[in-house]
């Protein structure tokens, strides 16, 4: 597999935890739920590390002046959860940016042409240029989703060099179509399998995560 763009498989033992988790057929649909909200929550922490802009300052602790790093706050940060599965990921990804602004993007796969239909847009008619956004899908399989997605967001003034992905499972297919059309984009996922089956999913994957999440 080659690809141009940049895909980050993080070593920390609590993504290998959770995602072991995720992938056991016998996790019942609440500690599934949990996995997933744990896994968006160290997955964008990693994911965060070189893409928050920040600001240097000073303080004045009880002692004395000393130099001081925030977040510039002036910089808009948007995550986008790829409903509904997204959703999963995205409480996780809250608490480590609560004042982001959230915009749902409601995708379903024909599930005999595999092609993605936008079915909810929250997105705004056009974003900051300076906008971070992280979005949040937990399969990344034929890329037909995710491909949707960016292509939303780059008409509306995405930077796909600003944008940073969280997912639990990638897979050759997305990652080489993302690759063709957004190098500049980076990935971060707990892992990455190398199979995609005749029904679009990942092997061995999760199963159907929206499903399992949601107990449905």
């Amino acid at each position: 597999m080659t690809v141009q763009l940049r895909v980050y498989v993080p070593p920390h033992p609590l993504i290998k935890h959770w995602l072991a988790v995720a992938r056991d057929a016998a996790t019942p649909s609440v500690l599934f739920r949990s996995a997933i909200t744990e896994l968006g929550r160290w997955l964008t922490y990693e994911a965060a590390r070189e893409w928050l802009p920040t600001i240097e300052t000073t303080v004045q602790s009880p002692l004395d002046a000393c130099p001081a790093t925030f977040i510039n706050p002036e910089v808009p940060v948007a995550v986008v959860p790829i409903l509904r599965a997204g959703l999963g990921l995205l409480e996780g990804a809250q608490t480590l940016l609560p004042l982001a602004s959230i915009y749902h993007l409601g995708l379903v796969r024909d599930e005999e042409t595999l092609e993605a239909q936008c079915y909810l847009n929250k997105l705004p008619e056009k974003f900051d240029p300076q906008t971070r956004v992280l979005i949040t899908d937990p399969m990344l399989a034929t890329g037909g989703s995710i491909m949707r997605a960016m292509a939303e967001l780059t008409q509306r003034g995405v930077n796909p060099a600003l944008t940073r992905i969280v997912s639990v499972v990638a897979a050759p297919p997305a990652l080489q179509k993302l690759s063709a059309v957004y190098p500049e984009l980076i990935i971060y996922t707990a892992t990455i399998d190398e199979t995609v089956n005749d029904r679009g999913f990942i092997v061995p994957g999760l199963g159907d995560a929206g499903d399992r999440i949601f107990g449905t």
